[in-house]
């Protein structure tokens, strides 16, 4: 109470001093500012395993990595041995030091030594180094020692090494060691260390060709310091004096420049960890490179591989373009830009079908030539089976069933889960793309479709992990970002998209996918690995793609130029799967998907038709199919006929006996189908005919193979500049049949067994029909324009 009073005394009969030491300290305490750097930093990604990746030099032109926290103890000791010995016991400022500093320099008649602690060198450099003057001096002394109350010294350490100069355009350690001896600061030998604690003394030493036997000198000093103070040992200082001096700075690496100048959008100037498996992503660029190198000899320049984690929707591998030249855009990050999708969406019409009971794996789908409209698909190799599993028609990547899958399912429906998927560059409405939505009328990006496969392949994950259950946000975006962790939302027992069953059936059709090669025979890939993959080739072999999945990896390749040329040999199977596979090989292996039973059912199918058997199937087997697979229809394509004892002829009571008539279970396909499909099947037995002196009538024996249903017909014009004659084509099931073919009811003749007829038609509306001598009539309307 005693002591409060003289104080209070003290104040009153001292108001001007008092007021005076308060200012000052006020002073004092604000005198250091919040922020002691302000310069711009280089954004710079590192891996998973905190590896570097990549760095872009910061706005002012240098390369400054964001402040660091942790300074490797190596080059700590080097520095306070160099710098400050007494580092940890003064205030921020060494008074012995500034007293011989001080001497010398007076008896120089100029500053030849500063005597400044590391402290007050963080003070200069955090003032941009102004000129050494004694008022300068004092200011650095006052701030160093606020500094000190601030800040520990251990803090004050990673001030001085992320900020102090190293020649050149180099600032602060990380960089400095990275572009002097490519390398990260912590694999630093006692040597490099050395070096680099003495560079900032004189950092112009480091220039190559310049002062190096100064620098040398600096070095090896320091290191005979650190042997005396026994901090190294002999050998150590022996081999460390051995070591070179960098002779020219390291470019930084490069490993992933696109995902880098895309995190750096959002994150300029940031130290960001990715999710980037490093090993990973050098192999990935070397597979890149190496079919670059193939590639572009036929004018092919781009290349973007994407590789996703499916359990926890990280990206491994990320590389946007290839390295080519700036001529054709080297630049452009090609994973998130809009391309043409070829095939590529099929398994999610597939896919689709299957989940809403349309469909089961191994349905027959006609396979025959087909017009909508004006619209008229081919398959690739412009061939027709007449009749194909829906499983075929997928891992064969057929168009024309693809188109009838769609019509039939209904083009409003697909768009509808497509939207669902979150393809974002599915902006217009079912009608723009029309029927040539699952075959590349519409576009889509590397990434979104990496996306959807994984998150597919997730679904079934899931279901099986967690006991038949789904993930509300299973369909999600995959990430780069390390610290950022992937919330797959709530458990639920009802599909988000596709049910597990439909998506592990479409897995199992692609698992075994053997492409066609243009005219070439299939190509098999014959790999122990286990993987459901898809490719597509978009109109005008502009865009080649694979993207393809296993239990654990998505792996999505594109291949093509970014200026949207097309180029021949621009093909899925030719450009892009050997890159999917290169990229697979350096992969772990997977198990396959386990069977989601909840979601399937055990039924008798058809062998030959893949529909649900019927008693008129003569060989059944029993599938698992997804659940709502019982909601399809029963087989259209078996009949109970009655033909006689030798089965050669159809028969009925007017023509034969009850006693010798046979009942007969016969696989019947429509004729048009059935005229291609013979030819591909030699086991296929067209139903008999009736015999002659039956009284019996066939139903649907012929069919136009073109023009097909309501359809408008371009003529072409020859070299003569005359119109080509428009051929139109009959199937019959009967071989003996003879047509009668008509136009607009005008007789034009007859044809016999091979049921073609050309007829030289001009711009107008016509009625074609034709009749059989059995009395069967077709007909069809056509329009004919220039």
């Amino acid at each position: 109470m005693h002591q409060k009073l003289k104080i209070t005394n003290y104040i009153k009969r001292h108001k001007k001093k008092t007021i005076l030491v308060v200012v000052l300290l006020i002073f004092y305490v604000l005198c250091l500012p919040n922020r002691l750097f302000t310069k711009p930093t280089s954004t710079v990604i590192t891996s998973n395993k905190n590896e570097l990746l990549g760095a872009l030099i910061a706005k002012d032109g240098q390369w400054r990595f964001p402040h660091n926290d942790s300074v490797p103890q190596k080059f700590k000791t080097c520095l306070i041995q160099f710098e400050d010995e007494h580092f940890y016991e003064h205030p921020g400022f060494n008074p012995v030091s500034i007293l011989k500093a001080l001497k010398q320099n007076l008896q120089a008649g100029s500053v030849k030594r500063g005597g400044s602690t590391i402290t007050q060198q963080v003070i200069r450099l955090s003032r941009d180094n102004r000129p050494r003057t004694y008022l300068e001096k004092v200011k650095e002394l006052i701030l160093a020692t606020r500094l000190e109350f601030r800040a520990s010294k251990e803090k004050i350490i990673t001030y001085w090494s992320s900020n102090a100069p190293f020649g050149g355009n180099v600032v602060g350690l990380d960089a400095a060691s990275w572009r002097y001896f490519n390398r990260k600061a912590t694999d630093l030998s006692w040597a490099e260390s050395a070096t680099l604690a003495v560079l900032p003394n004189a950092p112009n030493l480091i220039y190559p060709g310049k002062n190096q036997h100064k620098l040398l000198v600096k070095r090896n000093r320091l290191l005979k310091k650190l042997r005396s103070k026994k901090i190294i040992d002999s050998l150590t200082y022996e081999l460390s004096v051995l070591e070179e001096l960098p002779q020219k700075p390291f470019p930084l690496p490069q490993i992933t420049s696109h995902l880098l100048q895309k995190i750096n959008k959002n994150n300029n100037g940031k130290f960001v960890k990715t999710t980037i498996d490093k090993k990973l992503q050098i192999q990935t660029n070397l597979i890149v490179n190496n079919h670059y190198k193939k590639l572009k000899n036929n004018e092919i320049f781009n290349i973007s591989v994407l590789v996703l984690d499916i359990k926890n929707r990280k990206v491994l591998t990320y590389v946007g373009n290839s390295e080519t030249t700036q001529k054709n855009q080297k630049f452009v990050d090609v994973i998130d830009k809009p391309r043409s999708t070829g095939s590529i969406l099929k398994p999610f019409l597939y896919a689709a079908m299957l989940d809403s009971g349309d469909l089961l794996p191994n349905m027959l789908i006609a396979d025959v030539p087909t017009n909508f409209g004006s619209y008229h698909p081919e398959n690739f190799d412009k061939k027709y089976a007449g009749a194909v599993s829906a499983k075929l028609a997928l891992s064969k990547s057929l168009n024309v069933p693809t188109v009838r899958m769609l019509q039939s399912f209904g083009l409003e429906k697909f768009h509808h889960y497509l939207q669902k998927l979150k393809l974002k560059d599915l902006k217009k409405n079912p009608n723009y793309y029309g029927l040539t939505l699952a075959l590349g009328g519409a576009e889509s990006n590397l990434w979104d479709l990496c996306k959807s496969y994984a998150s597919m392949a997730s679904t079934v994950n899931h279901y099986s992990e967690h006991s038949s259950r789904y993930f509300k946000n299973e369909f999600c975006e995959p990430t780069f970002y390390a610290d950022k962790k992937i919330d797959f939302g709530e458990k639920s027992s009802e599909k988000i998209i596709f049910d597990a069953a439909s998506i592990y059936l479409t897995f199992e059709s692609l698992k075994d996918v053997n492409r066609p090669n243009a005219d070439q025979n299939w190509e098999f890939f014959n790999l122990s690995k286990q993987i459901a993959w898809k490719t597509g080739t978009s109109f005008g072999f502009r865009d080649a793609w694979a993207i393809g999945t296993t239990k654990d990896y998505v792996v999505g390749v594109w291949v093509g130029n970014a200026d949207g040329e097309g180029r021949p040999g621009l093909v899925g199977v030719q450009a892009a799967a050997p890159i999917l596979f290169d990229v697979f090989d350096k992969l772990p292996n997977s198990e396959w998907f386990e069977k989601p039973f909840d979601e399937m059912t055990e039924i008798e199918v058809c062998t030959k038709s893949g529909y649900r058997a019927t008693e008129n199937c003569e060989e059944k087997t029993v599938e698992f199919v997804q659940n709502s697979g019982l909601k399809t229809k029963p087989c259209p394509y078996h009949v109970l006929v009655n033909v006689d004892v030798s089965e050669n002829y159809q028969v009925n009571t007017s023509c034969e006996r009850l006693e010798n008539i046979k009942q007969k279970k016969w696989f019947v396909l429509p004729p048009l189908m059935e005229y291609y499909y013979k030819d591909k099947n030699p086991f296929y037995k067209t139903l008999p005919k009736f015999r002659n002196d039956c009284l019996g009538e066939q139903k649907n024996v012929m069919k136009f193979m073109y023009p097909t249903e309501k359809s408008t017909i371009f003529l072409p014009k020859n070299f003569d500049g005359k119109k080509n004659e428009l051929v139109l084509k009959i199937a019959h099931a009967n071989k003996e049949a003879v047509l009668y073919w008509y136009v607009d009811d005008t007789y034009l003749g007859t044809t016999k067994e091979v049921h073609e007829f050309g007829v030289n038609l001009g711009v107008g509306s016509y009625f074609i029909s034709a009749t059989d001598n059995f009395g069967n009539e077709i007909h069809q309307q056509i329009i004919v324009k220039e």
